[in-house]
């Protein structure tokens, strides 16, 4: 063999481009043929191995009298020593069809079973392709083609190697190119649909949302697959009111709508069995339907279930709205006066003012469904459930309502000042005030217990059932943590040392994060720094008789804070002189139970350890009028993060499971990413100080001093 027969004529070139060709050529024509000679000792020691049978598992059919077929044809266009060499080799290797396997699945491989969807549409496109060109070519070469593809067909797995081995070694690159191409496409497997429909299941179920969606787009199996309740059950269990360790998403409980549908159906229900009863021809009709009543007894409220991917579709994109800002605004005008505070549900908005009433907004339609006139002074705090709304007022009351009447239920009196802030649960009442304390109204005991300790006002308090807790947070610039068993307090949050505030804390939120939250690093030359700075600060203030908030505060900041309580300070001078004395209506007051240590250094000692309860919340968020916003540790008592970003005083704070928002004397309402600390979004175009804030799943409220309430809705029902 020289170098023309391998590659053909050669172009005219210089005489050295020939010499390295040639030299290259040889090369690989000596390379080729060293491979060449152990593939066919290969072959021969494999034809030496005996007339066993093999199955190969791929699927050939081919009969006796089709081989018999092949090799008359190869006699007729070749010497009888070819048809006294192919005979042989393809009655040798046609497997005995009574040691195929009957099931398809271990008589075929995989892409030749017949009951594997697989490419079987590519693969009769690409055979009439081939069809094709094999016609354009003459009778004998023809012939020629078919004798090879049969003498492959019929050889065993291990001789089906050897021939490929063989055939690659001849190919050129054009050729390789050509094998690359065609491999690239056969040997993908739609292993989603011929594997058991359990393991299909779980193997999309590691996959995200945007990759769920889009293996449904694939065919009409993977449709059914991507689509199965079982996998977004799986999705929601991971994402919602929780963040996902993979993704880093968290959707929404959204469990006020939950409640809003549930009650809903129950409505529907009962009207339609009201219906049947009312449509009913005679008495008899109606007797019989209530007889099938009975024996249906106990009922319960049929409600209508959504695919799972409804569900986590349609909370989803609240998620997506919430972190793109994509909302409408709405607007509630009516009070005549600055918002004190407001809460909301699904349905209803409600508002308290300066101008000593309560307002009820229809959220839907913004339309005012109800006004409260009850308070002397201004409504400075309230709460409400399904039932039932408590109010507290700058007229030293507390007030309970059924707000869906109007109706005012009962009226408690105990605080010598202001009351700033009330909260309950079930029948347990918890207020603060500016007479410095904390009370607890057991209603059902007719019992009221006075928690002392601290040394001004108290702004917030909060109810921690599961623990069994009350968090208070006050203008002395720390946060205590009471018992609700024994009156105690058990914690107090702030100082220097643990990096507390130094203004006025102005509200106080218990939290249970599960997920890990990023925190603030120093060094310990810094804390060191921090805590000899604290120390110094103490001494000072011992020695000149002031106020730790006042030194550190500055004189901007004072003027902003004593011009919202100037309406609160206004009542306190006017019953200085003739004041009455205080009367309980209704509940007996146990007077120094509870009573802390009125000291207010004791919180600058080490903190006690916390008595075992594994119901604890695990963090404690706070605001204050020194602009920033923290997040506690409630387990060793630490601020462990301080946000920034607020230039004026923070006055409200409201917090879910996935986000801050924060309103402030700056006229801005700011969101915050919980787990990081980050601000996601500025909300700005106020005309006055934002005085409360509120949040839920989709949407977030404030109410600011000139009596504008305003609500920020991220879904898409309104």
């Amino acid at each position: 063999m020289n170098l023309k027969e391998v590659c053909g004529p050669t172009s005219s070139s210089d005489s050295l481009e020939k010499v390295l060709l040639s030299s290259r050529v040889s090369t690989t024509v000596t390379r080729d043929i060293s491979a060449n000679k152990k593939i066919q000792n290969d072959v021969k020691v494999t034809m030496s191995q005996g007339n066993q049978l093999e199955s190969d598992g791929h699927g050939n059919e081919t009969t006796v009298a089709e081989v018999a077929e092949v090799a008359e044809v190869a006699s007729s266009g070749g010497s009888g020593k070819d048809t006294s060499i192919v005979t042989p080799f393809l009655v040798k290797h046609i497997a005995d069809q009574n040691l195929i396997p009957k099931d398809n699945f271990h008589k075929y491989c995989y892409r030749h079973n017949p009951d594997v969807q697989c490419n079987k549409s590519t693969d009769e496109l690409k055979m009439t392709q081939i069809q094709q060109n094999l016609e354009k070519l003459s009778r004998n070469d023809q012939e020629a083609i078919s004798h090879c593809w049969s003498i492959f067909g019929a050889a065993p797995s291990q001789h089906r190697t050897l021939i490929l081995q063989g055939l690659l070694s001849q190919c050129c690159f054009p050729q390789l190119s050509l094998i690359s191409q065609e491999v690239s496409k056969l040997i993908k497997i739609d292993f989603i649909s011929n594997l058991p429909y359990e393991l299909s299941i779980k193997i999309l179920c590691y996959l995200d949302c945007s990759s769920l969606c889009n293996a449904a787009q694939v065919n009409q199996r993977w449709k059914s697959l991507a689509d199965d309740d079982r996998v977004w059950h799986y999705m929601c269990e991971q994402h919602i009111d929780r963040k996902c360790p993979n993704c880093g998403w968290g959707l929404p409980l959204m469990h006020m709508k939950r409640a809003k549908e549930y009650n809903a159906a129950a409505m529907s229900q009962c009207n339609s069995k009201k219906r049947k009863l009312e449509d009913g021809d005679t008495a008899e009709d109606a007797s019989s339907s209530k007889s099938d009543n009975q024996q249906n007894q106990p009922q319960q409220i049929v409600r209508k279930k959504r695919p799972w991917k409804a569900v986590y579709s349609e909370r989803f994109k609240v998620e997506r709205n919430w972190r793109k800002g994509i909302y409408t605004v709405k607007c509630f005008n009516g009070h005549e006066d600055g918002i004190t505070c407001l809460q909301f549900n699904n349905d209803v908005l409600i508002t308290g003012s300066y101008d000593t009433t309560v307002k009820i907004w229809n959220i839907k339609t913004g339309e005012l469904l109800r006004t409260l006139s009850g308070h002397s002074k201004g409504v400075r705090t309230l709460a409400f459930d399904d039932q039932k709304l408590i109010t507290g007022g700058l007229d030293s009351t507390i007030k309970v309502w059924n707000y869906h009447t109007g109706q005012c239920i009962s009226t408690y009196r105990g605080h010598e000042d202001s009351v700033v802030s009330v909260d309950f649960y079930n029948t347990t009442i918890a207020s603060g005030s500016a007479d410095k304390t904390v009370k607890v109204w057991h209603v059902d005991s007719r019992t009221c217990y006075t928690l002392r300790g601290h040394t001004d006002w108290v702004n917030s308090v909060k109810i921690h059932h599961k623990s069994n807790t009350i968090f208070s947070a006050s203008d002395d610039t720390t946060v205590r943590m009471w018992d609700l068993k024994s009156n105690e307090c058990l914690r107090i949050f702030g100082g220097v040392e643990n990096n507390g505030h130094i203004g006025q804390v102005q509200c106080v939120i218990p939290l249970t994060i599960k997920t890990e939250v990023v925190e603030d690093t120093t060094d310990e030359s810094e804390s060191e720094e921090i805590r000899e700075h604290g120390v110094n600060n103490n001494n000072n203030m011992n020695n000149n008789n002031s106020n730790m908030a006042a030194n550190n505060i500055n004189t901007d900041r004072e003027q902003t804070r004593q011009q919202r309580r100037d309406r609160n300070r206004i009542s306190i001078a006017q019953n200085t002189q003739g004041a009455q004395p205080v009367v309980l209506r209704g509940l007996n007051e146990a007077n120094s139970l509870g009573e802390a240590p009125a000291n207010p250094e004791n919180h600058h000692e080490a903190q006690p350890s916390l008595p075992p309860n594994p119901n604890y919340p695990t963090h404690i968020l706070t605001s204050s009028l020194d602009n920033t916003i923290k997040l506690w540790d409630v387990k060793t008592g630490k601020c462990i993060r301080t946000q920034f970003g607020h230039i004026q005083g923070v006055w409200s704070i409201a917090a879910d499971t996935f986000r801050i928002v924060s309103g402030a004397h700056d006229r801005l309402v700011k969101v915050w990413d919980l787990q990081n600390g980050k601000c996601i979004h500025t909300f700005g175009g106020n005309t006055d100080s934002v005085c409360c804030v509120a949040i839920g799943d989709s949407k977030f409220a404030y109410g600011s001093e000139n009596g504008e309430v305003k609500m920020y809705c991220f879904d898409d029902d309104d």
